[in-house]
Order: structure tokens, then sequence, then C-alpha cells
């Protein structure tokens, strides 16, 4: 996986969406060859619609408190 740590997701707007390319767009992921997994180091306290392969549980948690979503793709 190419991995990311909620502490990277501060510079989200609210309701933006999270996902490969807009992580590569805003200059946190660099050319990723491997699926998006979300880590759950650090805080978050935005409403984000996250697109990912794979969340940890405390990253599902932690997005979905802040009043955000968690979608899995294949």
């Amino acid at each position: 996986y190419s991995t990311i740590n909620l502490n990277k997701l501060i510079d989200f707007k609210e309701n933006e969406i999270v996902n490969l390319d807009s992580l590569v767009k805003k200059g946190i992921l660099f050319k990723p060859k491997y699926p998006l997994k979300v880590l759950g180091s650090g805080e978050i306290s935005v409403k984000l619609k996250v697109v990912a392969k794979a969340f940890t549980k405390t990253a599902k948690d932690k997005i979905e408190a802040a009043g955000g979503s968690c979608e899995i793709i294949n």
C-alpha cells in the first residue's frame, strides 16, 4: 500500500474528497505505485470524504467521529 497518516490531511478543507489524485495534487504523495491505505496516527477535526483501498480501524473511527466518511474502493 501507499500509506498516509491522518495528520497529513490537515491541508484539506471541510467536505473535500481525499484520494490518491488529491493527495498528489497537494504534494503529499508523489507518484504512488500502490493503492491507498489510511492510517490512524494524528487527529482530524474536519469533515472529509476519504476514498481508499483500506483503512485502519483507528483511522476509520477518527474520520467518522469528525463527521466524515470512508469509502473503500477495489
